[in-house]
């Protein structure tokens, strides 16, 4: 599995084993999703899986406010004279 170069600089010493293990626990069936315990059948969900285990998986971004949601804005929840996230 290539590793972009964003990537490299945070690779551990046993990342790439990690995620040979993982991708080969997938093609024989074996892995299983964290939660459920269900099989993996779906390739991108191994490689998310394999990637996280390793530690190369992107941190997730905190939201910076932005729009707000339409379902919000239905039920009246947008308020300070915000309307769909536009300053009014």
């Amino acid at each position: 599995m290539a590793i972009s170069r964003a990537q490299a600089g945070k690779q551990t010493k046993n990342a790439p084993g990690k995620v040979k293990k993982v991708m080969k626990e997938f093609k024989s069936g074996k892995l299983k999703s964290g939660g459920s315990g269900k099989k993996v059948t779906n390739k991108k969900q191994a490689i998310a899986i394999a990637l996280s285990e390793a530690g190369l998986s992107k941190p997730k971004k905190a939201s910076a406010g932005g729009r707000m949601p339409k379902a919000k804005c239905r039920n009246g929840i947008a308020m300070r004279g915000k309307t769909r996230g536009v300053v009014v």
